[in-house]
């Protein structure tokens, strides 16, 4: 099977051509990656990536490209739904219009997470983000979804939540590093304690998305499924820095605050 990975060089980009060159199906075809600038997020439209798509004949593209920072979002909503949002539907027509498979990335931030009820999310709650970057991943679900309504093609929206991993700068490392300062200080280390996710590792994540790309029983052609793929358990933002900071050695005082102690310009869903 010909697999192409948009937008190779992120976190999950990188776990997933590692998982694809590991994969049975993929056999001696490498996986194929895209990214800047033979791809560009501000620009791509359904000619551009059906360029893409005739040059190469993948057989399923995965998408993972996607702009990430949440406060920036916020900061410049129309950037924000280009590049999350309405470039992802430029490439689901171009995929849809070709019967190609397609597989992209969405969030947890679809949801408002203001439920109290104590259930995690389902695949088939009701969408409603409280967010810009939430807002246009919503979008990208809607208008991919809407591409494949009639199409021989199958489309599948993974949701997942609080990716960490290789290469780095990812919340465990950001802890480390604010541990140590503040130790310096004499300081505890303030994390958030009322947002509570599921920390999921890039490298599981990846090998679940090729689990699911690679089943023996795939979905018929011209369906639309969603999966949310994350580890296991749920712990709060608070909580996961105490444990990085146990496994790390490093021993620094964690203080629970409220999300509300720091002003963002993006409200995350607790």
């Amino acid at each position: 099977m010909r697999v192409a990975v948009v937008g190779f060089v992120g976190r999950l980009g990188r776990a997933l051509l590692a998982a694809l060159e590991e994969a049975p199906f993929t056999g001696m075809r490498r996986p194929i990656g895209w990214d800047q600038p033979e791809l560009e997020l501000d620009t791509v439209t359904a000619a551009s990536f059906g360029a893409l798509l005739d040059r190469e004949r993948p057989e399923v593209v995965i998408h993972t490209a996607a702009w990430t920072d949440v406060d920036g979002n916020a900061r410049e909503p129309e950037l924000a739904m280009r590049r999350n949002g309405l470039a992802v539907g430029e490439i689901a027509r171009a995929c849809a219009a070709r019967g190609t498979d397609l597989l992209i990335i969405s969030t947890n931030e679809v949801f408002d997470g203001r439920r109290a009820d104590g259930r995690g999310y389902a695949p088939g709650d009701a969408r409603h983000p409280i967010n810009p970057y939430g807002a246009a991943k919503a979008a990208a679900e809607r208008l991919a979804s809407e591409a494949f309504a009639t199409s021989a093609g199958r489309l599948a929206i993974v949701r997942t939540a609080w990716l960490f991993g290789p290469p780095g700068n990812d919340f465990p490392a950001k802890i480390a590093g604010a541990a140590l300062r503040v130790r310096v200080a004499g300081e505890p280390l303030r994390v958030t304690g009322d947002e509570v996710g599921t920390p999921t590792y890039t490298p599981d994540l990846a090998d679940a998305i090729v689990e699911l790309v690679g089943t023996d029983s795939p979905a018929p052609p011209g369906s639309v499924t969603i999966h949310h793929l994350v580890n296991g358990g749920r712990v709060s933002r608070a909580d996961w820095a105490r444990e990085v900071l146990r496994q790390l050695g490093i021993d620094v005082e964690v203080v629970d605050v409220p999300a509300a102690t720091w002003q963002r310009a993006s409200t995350p869903p607790l």
